[in-house]
């Protein structure tokens, strides 16, 4: 891959959209600028319904007319992206999923390289156990990403979220746990709490039967008496080394 970093760095292209129940990702949105020098042949072609603008063409998803005073130019959009009809004042191609080609069907043949299968696009990195990366070409270069802990890139929403929500992602496999069966959840029901066997820091909401990790942060642990992070001093089992307690300053009264 031409680079890898982590989903919080932006690449020159710009950032994915990441709309996840923990955080929140601005949408990558497409420049004339960034894009111009990728824009294929003009051809003088089609007609203007208007003296200015951008129009579809008819059975083509990725090709559009400009007029400028009312001279049609046909032109196409980079290889993996779609003409928008909607993005009158903004650069007209986007992504896929954010477009509906209707019955323009027709699009230019895929232009893959050593990493993309598209020259732009969202593509996810691995397989149904490993769902916590995915792949931004931008000109046909690669960038892979990690979703934040616990996410897993879902390629139908261009999104990280949670692996049960994920079709293609076998959360049990991805996360490592399994949640119990429980036949009877009381008259209450809601989710189940269960702490990591691996580390106090963690723990798992199980959802429908499926699991979610959580993580408390530095410092803290889960508690199961609450069912909520706490301190990890309060945690029994998962207090802090004596080690660390004799490394903190000593705090002396104020002398008045």
């Amino acid at each position: 891959m031409a680079s890898k970093t982590i989903v919080y760095l932006a690449i020159a292209y710009g950032v994915f959209v990441a709309a996840t129940p923990l955080t929140n990702y601005q949408r990558f949105t497409s420049t004339n600028n960034q894009l111009a020098h990728n824009v294929p042949e003009r051809q003088s072609s089609g007609s203007c319904e208007e003296r200015n603008g951008r129009f579809p063409v008819p059975n083509q998803c990725d090709a559009y007319i400009e007029c400028i005073d009312g001279v049609p130019e046909q032109k196409l959009c980079p290889e993996g992206l779609l003409f928008n009809p909607e993005a009158r004042f903004n650069y007209p191609c986007g992504y896929p999923i954010d477009i509906d080609c209707g019955a323009r069907s027709s699009r230019q043949p895929p232009q893959p390289t050593d990493d993309c299968p598209h020259q732009y696009g969202y593509f996810k990195v691995g397989d149904h156990q490993n769902c916590g990366q995915f792949m931004n070409c931008a000109d046909g270069r690669g960038y892979v990403f990690d979703c934040p802990e616990g996410l897993a890139f879902n390629p139908e929403s261009y999104r990280c979220d949670w692996p049960d929500q994920v079709p293609d992602c076998d959360a049990e496999a991805f996360l490592g746990f399994r949640c119990p069966e429980v036949r009877d959840q009381g008259i209450f029901g809601g989710p189940q709490f269960h702490r990591s066997t691996h580390d106090c820091q963690h723990y798992y909401v199980c959802v429908n039967g499926r699991p979610r990790l959580h993580n408390c942060g530095e410092g803290n642990a889960f508690n199961e008496l609450y069912n909520t992070c706490d301190a990890a001093e309060n945690v029994t089992g998962c207090e802090p080394p004596e080690s660390s307690l004799l490394n903190e300053p000593l705090r002396r009264p104020h002398l008045f």
